[in-house]
């Protein structure tokens, strides 16, 4: 290469940027700036040059002759240059004239400090590493360039990640905060309950709102601060104190901004539609008030919003799934409508529920009470022995159930043969014995196509008065759980299917193929233990299957399906039918709960409109506008629920482990990362056991099998693994566990011995 010519130049430190080393330092600050902006010149001239080839900071240093101790100078002129979109830098690190495509996406914060940008209609994000954030929040709009392409890793197999560097923050989403207060003596601050804003925010004396030390509260940000500089808010509301009951739960609540009260007008209008079901109400639809038919649901349910009712007829099965009509109350643009769209799906958190409607609506009119007239939208089907569904009537319906069933007493009719059970709903006894044929039959006919079941234990909770802790254990499916949902599986299909073939527009449930290298990766660790997942050209639900049925009744059974659930994409709403690949089914939907989701209800209007033969060009053409918009905000709110139900459900794991620090648990190992082992327990907890809490060895991460292995005595810790753990600690803020192995423990306190 030919060097350029250029003066030697140097820089020295100062507010204003790069100056000339023998400036004077007393030059005001346009002067500074204008400096700066000549030395911007010079190295901009410089790349612009025609014999200029693409070089690193280092090289353009060496080449400008500039000092070790000013480079970082050198840096701040090249990082305003890029800032400008006047250069950019590529893949490898080198400066080159011009502007880096700018992108646009929603980054995502981790608590270590590094996030991930999403970019709607990308199925890959870009990984963003903590010192190219930016300073950017948890949910912030923002601007960035890719500086590095997906590429195979240089060693070890696999491929690294496509990274990226934010430039521009567009937005901020985030304006309040929930956390705990600490006084100072002249000022306060909040340390976050969430993990992923890795600043305490500053609270000017003044604007704590009579917040004292323990104080849980949602801060207001004023300042979302800078790179030495801590964000700035203001104390919007108390919520209690820490060691309140209630506090913690509500600070949760809070945190994910779910809206807990209905306004005023909304409960209004809700009083004023919730009348009883008039002659008016029925006129017009089919009326199967004479049908035997139970509802079936947990023992604290209120919002019943599905029935089920079984007859045989000329050899098969007349099933019909009756379904709340709550859309004659929920009337389109409604206050009640705009607040349940708002507000997404009802939120189960461990001690209390938050409707998607008041309960005047949930809990009374639209839930389907035995021994009450109701509407509904019923799907009648007719199955064959063989699974089948050969004919299927969608209608607007007046129902009357003439039982409120549990599972636990539907499942000791059925698997336990509870004579006294039995003998009090002797009457039903005969339809609940042909529903658990039946449901065995679908169940094996989505079997046969590839369906999968990922049987997880959920964790049942039971807490005092006070909500604290008193018990947890896993919640088994028993014969009637998986009644129901095999019942309510086939209704959403054969919906999903009806209204697909009549090319109306329609909100889908749908689930996509996992990507390739989740599955090559799923493919590497079961081969750990001895399985096989066939990796072509794309997998199939049947793959998946098999390998969870070869899985079945092992000691790595419960290791072998969250791995594969791992490599699963997230199921989500959309107009579009793509089908869902985990029930490998061609059409479905969500038509069974419009009490609790908001999806649910607007198909309903949809089915409404049709059977009503309204769906004309305009109708047709509303739907086609509002779906791609109820489709995300249904998307986004229900991972919001999920989320907060699960912080709901750690915080009261941790505050259960609290007072069992120093005990002993068998547990599973279910998950390796370098920096410890998580272990499983019986009852559902999870906790950590650090590498540094590891005391005879010190443990290294091999990512490939998924295993930590002693440097000296080769002693392996690997998934699926059975271990004996003690409870070292808890931690109520991050919501974590500590473990730490018996073994090892009893190692280490040999060690001392001798």
């Amino acid at each position: 290469m030919c060097v350029l010519a250029l003066p030697v130049i140097h820089f020295a430190r100062n507010k204003g940027g790069i100056r000339v080393k023998k400036t004077d330092r007393k030059r005001n600050t346009s002067e500074k700036d204008s400096v700066f902006e000549k030395r911007k010149k010079v190295i901009y001239d410089f790349i612009c040059d025609d014999l200029y080839v693409p070089m690193k900071a280092k090289e353009i240093a060496a080449v400008l002759q500039v000092p070790k101790e000013q480079r970082e100078d050198l840096r701040a002129v090249l990082d305003a240059l890029e800032a400008e979109g006047k250069i950019f830098v590529s893949a490898k690190g080198k400066y080159t004239k011009g502007q880096a495509k700018r992108l646009t996406g929603t980054f995502q914060a981790h608590a270590r400090g590094f996030g991930f940008v999403i970019r709607e209609g990308e199925t890959e994000d870009v990984f963003i590493p903590e010192e190219q954030t930016c300073g950017a929040f948890q949910g912030d709009e923002v601007e960035f360039i890719i500086t590095r392409q997906k590429e195979s890793a240089s060693f070890g197999g696999g491929e690294r990640r496509m990274e990226g560097k934010i430039v521009k923050i567009l937005s901020h989403t985030t304006t309040r905060i929930v956390g705990l207060y600490e006084k100072s003596k002249r000022f306060g601050f909040v340390r976050p309950d969430d993990q992923r804003v890795l600043k305490d925010i500053y609270i000017p004396e003044g604007k704590e709102k009579g917040a004292v030390s323990g104080h849980k509260v949602v801060v207001e940000l004023t300042s979302y601060g800078g790179q030495d500089m801590k964000p700035e808010g203001k104390v919007a509301e108390i919520i209690g104190h820490i060691n309140d009951p209630g506090t913690d739960i509500l600070s949760i609540v809070k945190g994910y901004d779910l809206p807990m009260e209905f306004p005023e007008r909304v409960m209004n209008q809700a009083e004023r539609v919730a009348k009883d079901v008039s002659e008016a109400d029925m006129a017009g639809r089919l009326d199967l008030r004479d049908w035997q038919m139970v509802t079936i649901d947990g023992e604290d349910a209120k919002d019943l919003d599905d029935a089920v009712s079984l007859t045989m007829e000329n050899g098969n099965y007349k099933l019909g799934v009756h379904i709340a009509d709550v859309t004659n109350y929920v009337q389109e643009k409604s206050a009640l409508d705009r607040e349940a769209l708002k507000r997404g799906t009802s939120v189960y958190l461990v001690d209390r529920v938050i409707p998607m409607l008041p309960h005047t609506l949930s809990n009374g009119i639209c839930s389907l009470n035995a021994g009450e007239n109701r509407l509904a939208l019923s799907c009648i089907m007719t199955v064959t022995p063989k699974g089948d569904v050969i004919d299927h009537q969608i209608a607007e319906t007046v129902i009357r159930v003439d039982e409120r069933m549990s599972y636990t007493s539907v499942a000791k009719i059925l698997e336990q043969q509870d004579e006294a059970e039995r003998d009090k709903y002797r009457t039903l006894v005969p339809m609940f014995e042909q529903m658990a044929e039946l449901s065995h039959i679908i169940r094996e006919h989505r079997k046969q196509r590839g369906s999968i079941d990922f049987d997880f234990p959920e964790t049942k909770m039971v807490l005092d008065e006070n909500g604290r802790p008193i018990d947890i254990k896993p919640y088994e499916r028993n014969t009637a759980t998986k009644m129901i949902e095999d019942f309510m599986l086939l209704a959403n299909e054969t919906v999903a299917e009806e209204y697909f073939w009549r090319e109306l527009p329609f909100l889908y449930r749908t689930h996509e193929t996992p990507d390739d290298e989740k599955i090559k990766k799923l493919s590497t660790l079961i081969n750990n233990f001895g399985y096989h997942i066939h990796v072509g050209n794309g997998v199939r639900p049947m793959e998946v299957q098999k390998l969870l049925g070869k899985a079945e009744g092992t000691p790595e059974e419960a290791l072998i399906d969250r791995l594969a659930l791992r490599s699963m994409k997230q199921a989500k709403y959309s107009p579009e039918n793509t089908g869902h690949f985990g029930l490998a089914a061609k059409y479905y939907t969500h038509f069974t709960s419009p009490i609790r989701r908001y999806p649910d209800l607007q198909i309903h209007r949809i089915i409404k409109d049709d059977l009503r033969g309204r769906m004309r060009e305009e109708r047709i053409a509303h739907y086609e506008k509002i779906l791609p918009e109820v489709a995300l905000q249904s998307c986004v709110t229900e991972r919001r629920a999920e989320e907060a139900e699960r912080e709901t459900v750690k915080l009261k794991k941790v505050e259960y482990m609290k007072e069992r620090i120093g005990e002993e648990f068998d547990g599973v190992i279910s998950g390796i990362t370098r920096w410890g082992a998580y272990v499983e327990l019986e009852n559902t907890i999870e906790g950590l056991v650090h590498v540094t809490n590891m005391y005879d060895d010190h443990y290294e991460y091999f990512e490939e099998q998924y295993e930590l292995i002693g440097a000296h005595t080769r002693n392996i810790y690997k998934l699926g693994q059975p271990v004996r753990v003690r409870v070292l600690g808890v931690d109520r803020l991050q919501r974590t566990i500590d473990f730490e192995f018996c073994e090892a423990d009893s190692r280490q306190q040999s060690d001392r011995e001798s």
